[in-house]
């Protein structure tokens, strides 16, 4: 199979390089198509991808992305978000679990977060109402409130997860959110096998944070999925143990959530663990469930031994005698 390979900015082209290595290890067969995006090459070229990149994502269905690097509060915006919203991947998909040997506060950690990805206040829509006040709209539509409430439900069922809870703030944004939470009602009535349940964001932050048992599938919109994946993925020892998976009807783009890294780059002291996971998502989803097997556990058995992991966990490791040690798991 064919599939794109972005880099992206930082600590990027280290981690992707590990990406290549063990699927050659692994003979998955794909022929990567890379390409150069991010701040970095905006920097070098005035663009924020290469020529042929929205081309290449279409005709092959599959990308696998890097961290890349967005300005704040000025600049571009986000080449996550603009692939998300041009390749309309309306949901991000993002399981969090505990991995032995990864310090953090709680064990058995098993939540998956499906965030709608195409609308909300991460649509955009915000001018200056005058010099000395911004606006912004918050977009929230029937349509793709069903479509990402559906897609939670059919993921909980083909996964024997038992639990979907609605994650808002309707009690506040009556229409916006209540709308959200409304459709996902009418939605779980389609699903008698599964329990329903919704969570104010605030609520669930605390609840999070105190006692994630509680939570399975946790579906919200754009901007609450966008800062409760991330505190999930804090209950599992942080960003470089979470993959994602964007999914559209005929595009999916898998990705690293951390950062770029800047401080670290080129350094060789990346973690590659978040884009390795994203990657054994995107086996999975091609028919190489065995393989993606293999690489988690190679992956898992070299953080739980703890001999060759890096500085984020304890270790002493740089990011090649890391993969070099999963590589000879596999």
């Amino acid at each position: 199979m064919k599939a794109v390979l972005l880099a992206g900015d930082g600590i990027g082209p280290e981690i992707a390089a590990s990406v290549k290595e063990v699927s050659e290890k692994l003979e998955t067969g794909i022929e990567w198509k890379e390409f150069k995006a991010g701040a970095g090459y905006y920097e070098e070229s005035g663009k924020l991808f290469e020529d042929g990149l929205l081309e290449a994502i279409a005709e092959t269905g599959v990308a696998l992305k890097g961290p890349t690097a967005t300005p704040i509060g000025k600049g571009f915006r986000s080449i996550n978000v603009q692939l998300r919203q041009h390749f309309n991947t309306y949901a991000n998909l993002r399981p969090v679990k505990s991995i032995a040997g990864v310090p953090c506060r709680y064990e058995n950690v098993d939540l998956v977060i499906v965030r709608e990805n195409t609308e909300d206040l991460y649509k955009g829509i915000e001018y200056m109402y005058d010099k000395d006040t911004a606006h912004g709209i918050k977009l929230i539509t029937k349509a793709a409130s069903e479509r990402i409430a559906r897609f939670a439900f059919e993921y909980a069922r083909k996964h024997n997860r038992k639990l979907v809870t609605a994650v808002h703030k309707a009690n506040i944004m009556k229409l916006t959110d209540g709308l959200f939470l409304d459709t996902f009602r009418q939605v779980a009535k389609d699903y008698p096998d599964i329990e329903a349940k919704d969570v104010i964001i605030d609520a669930l932050c605390m609840k999070l944070v105190t006692d994630p048992a509680q939570f399975d599938v946790l579906v919200a919109p754009n901007l609450y999925g966008d800062i409760i994946s991330d505190l999930c993925a804090g209950l599992v020892g942080g960003l470089g143990f979470a993959p994602s998976a964007n999914i559209g009807d005929k595009t999916v783009i898998y990705e690293a959530v951390h950062g770029s890294a800047p401080d670290i780059a080129h350094q060789d002291k990346a973690n590659p663990t978040a884009l390795l996971l994203s990657f054994a998502m995107l086996l999975k989803d091609h028919d190489m469930a065995d393989k993606a097997e293999k690489l988690r556990s190679a992956l898992f058995d070299v953080i739980a031994e703890g001999k060759h992991t890096t500085a984020d966990i304890g270790g002493k490791a740089g990011t090649k005698e890391f993969t070099k040690a999963v590589l000879e798991k596999l």
